[in-house]
């Protein structure tokens, strides 16, 4: 019997999946729709009973998205409001979608990171997985990798879509 090679191991690509950078810990989105009158305008009054009655304490140490899931216009200051408040329980506020939320997560974590370690390596950047990553923390990662980069593939290595190669000098 013949030894099994690991030829992707032997041709020294490194392989990248943004789920090792994913920033572990509980997400809860905040709907405001709830506390508009009629679930279609905000009263003032009304709507500052709603965020001082609140139980802000459910949101300790969470990542928390703010949305207002009705197609309604909602003063700034609503959820300027809503942020005093979390921002003494919340490990982050966004406003927006989770998809915000976790685009600025990945974007924290990659202006940190050290793409150095990346010089003049093959990456080849795994396009699927079981956390949800967004599109731009893709589009990030490559932006900040390429200028060390030799090359940049994306998907597995048995079927990987070149995206960038350094020219030659």
């Amino acid at each position: 019997m013949s030894e099994i090679i690991n030829r992707v191991e032997k041709s020294g690509l490194i392989q990248i999946d943004l789920a090792d950078y994913y920033t572990h810990g509980k997400r809860a989105i905040l709907d405001i729709k709830p506390w508009l009158f009629e679930e279609l305008i905000l009263k003032e009054k009304d709507f500052r009973t709603y965020v001082k009655n609140h139980d802000w304490n459910q949101y300790r140490d969470q990542f928390v998205s703010i949305v207002c899931s009705a197609d309604v216009i909602i003063p700034s200051w609503a959820y300027l409001l809503i942020a005093i408040e979390l921002e003494s329980v919340a490990k982050k506020i966004v406003f927006g979608n989770t998809e915000v939320l976790e685009t600025i997560l990945f974007e924290e974590y990659f202006n940190q990171f050290d793409f150095s370690q990346y010089q003049d390596q093959i990456l080849i950047v795994k396009g699927c997985g079981h956390l949800p990553i967004p599109q731009q923390a893709y589009i990030h990662f490559m932006t900040k990798a390429k200028p060390y980069a030799k090359s940049i593939m994306f998907g597995e290595p048995c079927s990987a879509v070149p995206l960038f190669k350094r020219p030659k000098k």
